[in-house]
């Protein structure tokens, strides 16, 4: 019954113009959208309070709100993507989000902004939900890990590069200045999605009420909902990071945007390095073994931050870092699972894949943004508390029959 609903389409990966390796660099510009629109401007937020006159907690909706909306956008653009293909919501989600980066940009309230923060999220999350999707139609289960723990490294810069190059442009010019330049990097990712030859060969030919249905038939997959849930959750605790990293290393340890940016950037690093250090690991030890010791490491790094990481904005960096090294190494095995996990409707399953994790990283967002005596130790146990669910669920699942293993 369900072949009736799959065409075969031109298609497949065959890079006209960009290439392989332009496929490659397109693929980790698109999964940077997330970091790049919110890290760009981390170096604002408390300038932001100012001007507006409002409080942290209000100019945090920009974020928290992207968050929400962007995730929300992904269950929309994903099965969209199984039935009309990749490069035709590619370009229709990037137009959007580069006209709405310019909008934030001539914001003149707070509420403004935070409505045109929502339509950059509705259009951005396209380039998150197919990005994914398109590894997972060109690449093969044995080739696909190597390229995601490239894509991820070249993704994580953004995160280090990102608040060093806010801070800069905030020398320069205002906080308007950086929405301009999220305008500009839409139309960038635009010209190369233009220029990008379709990757999907088979599509789903239901009506647009069952493809947005196909969302569901993922969910039911045992073995993919329970590996999302575990790796969902680490982005629970990385971005109550995100969104309180300015205002730890700036209002509480009383450094510049600049300072700010350079520690920032050393734990990005860390990021970066991951995916990289899963591919070395990988060749000595099991993909289970390390996944178990990236959970460990994200309840050692909480405890160290909790007992520590008030000291000093150093210690605070080093305390952290363990957890954010690790969980960087295993979201490339983590994404490669689940991806597995699902034969058809990659874009359904990439837009679930993204859209839990970002839902419980707004959820961490939310909690760290509340009035606490302490952030940094509410911090600390939001990352021991992951660590433990994590690895607790992992052992009780990794090994059940209904999940598909990767030799």
């Amino acid at each position: 019954m369900e072949k009736s609903h799959r065409a075969l389409v031109p298609g497949g990966g065959g890079q006209r113009y960009l290439g392989n390796r332009g496929l490659i660099a397109l693929i980790a510009f698109l999964s940077a959208f997330v970091p790049l629109s919110t890290d760009l401007y981390l170096p604002a937020l408390p300038g932001m309070s100012r001007y507006f006159q409002v409080s942290a907690e209000q100019v945090n909706l920009t974020l928290i709100f992207f968050f929400l909306f962007f995730a929300a956008g992904m269950l929309f653009w994903g099965p969209l993507s199984d039935r009309y293909g990749r490069r035709p919501i590619l370009i229709t989600g990037l137009a959007i989000y580069s006209l709405a980066g310019f909008l934030c940009a001539i914001s003149q309230d707070i509420s403004q902004l935070i409505l045109f923060r929502i339509l950059q999220a509705v259009g951005g999350s396209s380039a998150s939900a197919v990005a994914m999707a398109m590894i997972k139609d060109v690449y093969d289960s044995r080739n696909r890990e190597m390229i995601l723990a490239w894509v991820s490294s070249m993704v994580l810069i953004s995160p280090m590069a990102a608040p060093v190059l806010g801070a800069l442009l905030l020398g320069i010019t205002s906080w308007r200045g950086i929405f301009v330049l999220l305008g500009v990097i839409g139309l960038i990712a635009l010209s190369g999605s233009l220029a990008l030859v379709e990757t999907l060969n088979t599509r789903y030919t239901g009506t647009l009420g069952q493809s947005i249905g196909r969302l569901a038939v993922v969910a039911k997959n045992p073995g993919f909902l329970s590996l999302l849930i575990i790796f969902s959750l680490l982005s629970f605790s990385s971005m109550a990071f995100i969104a309180s990293s300015s205002y730890i290393y700036i209002d509480g340890f009383g450094l510049n945007e600049k300072l700010f940016s350079l520690y920032f950037a050393f734990n990005a690093l860390g990021m970066i390095g991951g995916p990289m250090l899963y591919l070395r690991l990988s060749r000595r030890f099991a993909r289970s073994s390390i996944i178990i010791a990236g959970f460990a490491s994200t309840i050692l790094g909480g405890l160290l931050i909790y007992l520590l990481g008030s000291l000093q904005p150093w210690m605070f960096a080093a305390c952290l870092f363990p957890a954010t090294i690790m969980g960087s190494c295993i979201r490339t095995p983590g994404t490669n699972l689940m991806l597995e996990q699902q034969e058809e409707d990659a874009g359904s399953a990439a837009a679930l894949m993204s859209c839990f994790g970002i839902l419980m990283g707004s959820m961490g967002m939310g909690i760290i943004s509340l009035e606490w005596s302490n952030t940094i130790q509410i911090l600390g146990s939001m990352n021991i508390l992951v660590g433990l669910a994590c690895l607790g669920l992992w052992l009780l699942l990794a090994e059940r029959p209904f999940i598909k293993q990767i030799p």
